[in-house]
């Protein structure tokens, strides 16, 4: 017999014995793990599988074993433990993919839903599984993956995130497609109304997120698996959908039913994102659905957007401005119609007016304006929510119909004198508002308009000659009320607009205090005689630069009785203000005369009259009978004052004429039969033609204030630049101008010139100005 042999195994060979016997091991329970989760795991056993890890990766075994002696011994103890870490990790690896062949295998019998419950189950599986192996691995994390990333390995995962690799390698690589398809009829499903499992749809989009793996960082993650496998496509299948069922819709019903499906269909969504989408996706979703639902058709909207505005269709309106105000300038069109639409109805509506002739009431006017302004400000504010620029639009559309319209032809500041007289009418007494806060509305309404005026020192020059008459003749509504409206000029405009309006009203007060005084110092004169005053009188001193008022354009001889009253005022003023001059404006003068020659019953009748009314009425006192001439006389005033007071007493019945035409030769008496309904008659009544020529005038003040200002202006321009080009000055002072009127280029040419003249301004060459100090 030949001798047997035996050979000995070598250190490597045993090392790899070992290796596949603790593999071998792990790998039953790993596949129990993958396979059997539910079933569980007892300690005892992972215990005995963690110990393993554990062993295996601290090993001093060393595929070729250095001597004991040898100097690097403690080196390759640490090399031997890292080889054994790396071919566990490797193992592991090969597993898993032999694991994901065999779901990839089992997939391929699955279809649309089918697939997708699947995909789910198994992912649910896998991941748990993949986290109770990261636990069984943990030292294999802390040690051998931990040393390869610091060392910067690409490639090297801790177990878990190596689950997931393999996954999206061997197995998501070659389903997603299908996977994605399925998912997309699901979504198609829903869209058309019938009810789906949403929960798969968000499982599958949760999965695919979970795979997006920073190749750089494994710690890290990032959306590029679910944006390029998921989202893209969902994105252009959504596009497709959109597209095709828009056109069908568009082709089958109206505008307005077509703008509520595209409402609804944004409104799902959106609400498609909430309950199953990642938020990632919601801007770009958004953006598809609008450019298939709203960009597609915009001209379509828009063509219908007129026909909403004439019907007054405000919630049809407000629909279109939501939709369009979804895509880039999708509103701009609708901002320059609107704003045309506007304009048209509110020339139309002073058009109206017009209509009526001259003689229409200024509240009729500014009503119009105010309709016109209130129901598209309405519009703005329910359709377009108030939107900066709708209200912009409306803006210009109201400035332009509120300067130039119909009514502006004959006068192009008549808008502001309207304006002012109206204001007149609400804070004069008499006026109709019911109280305090309808009249404070009603003021509010009043700077809606004055907001459009050009010409605003139109507006202050009417209004404050107004104030004045109002002040003068104590007639205002109340103190609250001019007060508040000069706060709401104030507001507007600035100080230097209304501080002239405010001083009026200063002096006012003063000449109140001073009436109290003179009172007190008449009752000192009187003493105790008794002695009764034949004139009950109030005075009032306004002061010459901030009243616009002029002195009586005739001369005037008062009564016996008003002389003697102003001669002891004039004594008790002087002593009080020495080199002070009271100049006395009698055309705004008036008082109350007692009839007592005509009664209503016993009681005489109560004429209010103007100073020249009662100066004339006087002279009755001593004779039966007056003649035209004699009368201009004695009162001293000149035919066009005496005429119009005759006519009105006449008119009035008052007075018999021996003529209607007052004139040398006329001769007139008291009309003892004089009756009227009421027991006080006012005679004190302005005539048009002394409205005319007052409005007259104050237009050329206007005239001469704005040459004024606009010289202001140039001086003060080029004295802080020095020099200035004839064109940029001309630019400067626009620019300065504009909020009190809109100067035109001649006028501040002229003005340039005129400074010339007066050697404030110089011309260099290229057209270059400069100040002359």
């Amino acid at each position: 017999m030949a001798p047997s042999t035996s050979t000995a195994a070598t250190p490597s060979q045993r090392a790899r014995s070992e290796v596949n016997e603790t593999w071998a091991y792990l790998e039953k329970n790993v596949d129990n793990v993958m396979n059997k989760l539910q079933e569980g795991l007892d300690m005892k056993t992972y215990m005995g599988v963690y110990t393993a890890v554990h062993n295996f990766c601290t090993s001093q075994k060393a595929t070729v074993a250095p001597p004991a002696s040898s100097p690097g011994n403690l080196q390759s103890t640490h090399r031997g433990a890292h080889l054994l870490g790396e071919e566990l990790y490797s193992l592991l690896g090969e597993y898993l993919s032999q694991h994901l062949k065999l779901v990839l295998d089992n997939s391929a019998s699955h279809v649309d839903e089918a697939l997708l419950t699947y995909y789910i189950r198994e992912w649910k599986r896998y991941t748990d599984a993949a986290k109770y192996n990261n636990h069984l691995f943990r030292y294999l994390n802390r040690h051998w993956v931990k040393r390869e990333m610091d060392e910067g390995k690409k490639n090297v995962y801790d177990v878990y995130t190596l689950h997931l690799v393999k996954w999206r390698d061997d197995f998501f690589g070659k389903v997603h497609e299908k996977v994605m398809a399925a998912v997309l009829k699901l979504v198609e499903k829903q869209r058309n109304g019938e009810t789906i499992d949403q929960l798969q749809v968000k499982a599958i989009v949760e999965s695919f997120v979970s795979l997006g793996l920073d190749e750089h960082d494994s710690t890290k993650s990032t959306l590029d698996v679910y944006r390029l496998n998921f989202e893209r496509p969902f994105l252009n299948a959504t596009k497709d959908y959109y597209d095709q069922e828009s056109q069908r819709f568009v082709a089958d019903n109206s505008v307005v039913e077509y703008m509520k499906k595209a409402e609804t269909r944004l409104d799902e969504e959106k609400e498609r994102v909430g309950l199953y989408l990642h938020p990632d996706i919601m801007k770009k979703l958004m953006d598809t659905c609008n450019e298939s639902l709203i960009t597609a058709h915009t001209l379509l909207l828009r063509d219908e957007f007129q026909v909403l505005l004439d019907s007054e269709r405000t919630d049809d309106l407000a629909r279109m401005y939501k939709l369009l105000a979804r895509i880039k300038d999708g509103l701009e069109p609708l901002r320059a119609r609107f704003e045309l639409h506007v304009r048209k109805a509110g020339l139309a509506a002073i058009d109206k007016v017009a209509a009526q002739g001259e003689n229409f009431e200024p509240k009729v006017y500014v009503d119009a304006l105010l309709q016109v302004h209130g129901k598209y400000q309405q519009l703005v504010n329910v359709a377009f929510t108030g939107e900066s620029e709708f209200v912009r639009s409306l803006d210009n559309a109201c400035k332009e119909f509120v300067n130039r319209n119909q009514i502006c032809k004959s006068s192009s500041t008549k808008s502001p004198e309207l304006l002012a007289k109206y204001t007149d009418q609400l804070l004069k007494k008499g006026a109709k508002a019911a109280d305090e806060s309808e009249l404070e509305e009603l003021l509010v309404q009043i700077m809606v308009v004055f907001k459009y005026i050009d010409d605003k020192d139109v507006f202050q020059k009417f209004y404050s000659r107004m104030l004045a008459k109002r002040l003068v003749h104590t007639n205002s509504v109340s103190d609250d009320a001019e007060t508040s409206m000069i706060s709401k000029l104030k507001e507007a405009c600035g100080f230097e607009y209304t501080n002239k309006l405010q001083r009026m009203f200063q002096d006012v007060q003063i000449s109140k205090d001073l009436n109290q005084s003179y009172k007190e110092h008449e009752d000192l004169l009187l003493g105790d005689s008794n002695s009764k005053r034949n004139l009950d009188s109030t005075y009032q001193i306004l002061g010459t630069g901030f009243w616009p008022l002029n002195a009586p354009n005739t001369p005037f001889a008062p009564p016996a009785e008003i002389n003697k009253a102003i001669e002891s005022f004039g004594k008790f003023y002087d002593n009080k203000h020495n080199g002070r001059k009271l100049t006395w404006l009698w055309q705004l003068c008036k008082g109350e005369l007692k009839a007592n020659y005509v009664k209503m019953g016993k009681v005489p009748y109560t004429f209010q009259v103007s100073t020249y009314q009662m100066a004339m009425l006087l002279l009755f006192n001593d004779s039966e009978k007056i003649e035209y001439s004699e009368m201009a006389q004695l009162t001293n005033l000149n035919d066009e004052t005496l005429e119009p007071a005759l006519m009105i007493l006449i008119k009035a019945r008052v007075l018999n004429a021996s003529d209607p035409k007052p004139g040398p030769g006329v001769s007139y008496t008291l009309n003892e039969g004089f009756k009227n309904k009421k027991l006080k008659v006012n005679l004190n009544i302005t005539v048009k033609s002394e409205q005319k020529v007052e409005a007259d005038e104050t237009h050329k003040t206007i005239e001469e204030d704005r040459k004024l200002l606009l010289q202001a202006v140039i001086v003060r321009i080029m004295k802080g630049r020095k020099k200035l080009k004839h064109v940029q000055l001309v630019e400067e002072v626009i620019n300065q101008v504009k909020s009190r009127f809109p100067p035109k280029i001649p006028d501040i040419k002229k003005n340039i010139d005129a400074l010339m003249e007066k050697d404030y301004i110089e011309r260099l060459d290229n057209d270059e100005l400069a100040y002359i100090a």
